[in-house]
């Protein structure tokens, strides 16, 4: 399913199946979740993709040819492939364990061809065993939405009390790390889900309600996952002094203007970008010792547009993952 125009569906294509170049292993796609980001590339909001592109970051499947140089891979080996498909290396981020800020980056399902297909190709440096704990379908939402909400996690410290904007693929995957490490979770959705914030409740927060209310107990941090600028000063308000707020998505709508006394007493506000190996591995590990379960819902590889405007109007529960050959 290749997207050709932005704001346009995407389009059912035959194509030949890739060779692996060196260093990239050929994958036979298994299952492939849906993320925000890839709305974000459809809609236009991230405005450099190359076209026609076929999307997809959160790739599940098994190694069926394996290019020059590559060691550590077997024939059929399961892996996964994340957003970040390729660095150089060399940069000043490459070599102070910060890959993901390199500035040559290339990325799954953006600027190279992805997983909402039967084939895909991928940098070997970035695929990753996939624990036995997890089936197919239910390991692809890690790969993008359980990783970022790892990294974003890291970043809010040890924050005791979390809050969450945003529950969604991400947040439900981050509620759970976080319960198991013993923080308390409290989950901002808009004011009218209450299908989300029983599901939050579900998976064991203390706390849910609309992003307009505010939280019984002020909170150590907040990770923003939803794309809603205005949030951010709204997770302000609700963190204590000293308090971070983390915004974890690619792409946000502008963060409207807000008094300094909302910023003040220290507190922080950052953001996450991409991910590094580390971070796979870590998690991956983490998440089959929780372990962690993922609430999917599956869709044939032709109805990548249905599954796309499911996310587009909130209308999921966990996340839409892509099996093709179904």
């Amino acid at each position: 399913m290749r997207l050709h125009a932005i704001r346009q569906p995407l389009i059912e294509d035959e194509l030949v199946v890739p060779r692996p170049a060196s260093g990239q292993l050929l994958i036979k796609v298994a299952a492939c979740a849906v993320c925000r980001t890839d709305l974000h590339v459809v809609d236009g909001e991230l405005t450099e993709p190359r076209l026609p592109l076929v999307p997809g970051h959160e790739i599940v499947g098994r190694v069926e040819k394996i290019g020059d140089g590559v060691a550590g891979f077997r024939m059929g080996d399961r892996v996964g492939i994340p957003w970040l498909g390729w660095t150089c290396g060399e940069c000043e981020y490459c070599t102070s364990g910060r890959e993901n800020l390199c500035e040559r980056a290339r990325f799954t399902g953006y600027t190279i061809d992805g997983g909402y297909a039967e084939f895909t190709v991928a940098d070997a440096r970035f695929a990753f065993p996939i624990p036995d704990a997890f089936d197919d379908v239910s390991a692809a939402p890690l790969l993008c939405a359980g990783l970022i909400g790892y990294r974003s996690l890291r970043k809010a410290g040890d924050a005791k009390r979390l809050g969450i904007f945003g529950f969604g693929a991400a947040a439900h995957i981050v509620a759970q790390v976080a319960r198991y490490e013993s923080r308390e979770v409290f989950a901002f959705t808009r004011p009218s889900d209450t299908d989300g914030q029983k599901f939050a409740r579900d998976l064991g927060a203390r706390w849910a309600g609309g992003s307009d209310e505010t939280p019984p107990e002020a909170l150590d941090a907040a990770i923003i996952f939803a794309p809603v600028g205005a949030l951010v000063p709204a997770a302000l308000r609700v963190v204590k002094r000293g308090g971070i707020v983390v915004c974890g998505g690619i792409h946000m709508s502008e963060i409207p203007a807000f008094p300094y006394r909302d910023l003040w007493h220290e507190r922080t506000i950052c953001s996450v970008a991409n991910l590094t190996r580390r971070d796979g591995e870590e998690f991956l590990q983490l998440a089959a010792r929780i372990p962690i379960r993922t609430e999917t819902q599956t869709f044939r590889l032709e109805q990548a547009n249905e599954a796309l405007e499911a996310l587009r109007r909130g209308k999921l529960r966990g996340a839409a993952v892509l099996v093709p050959g179904t």
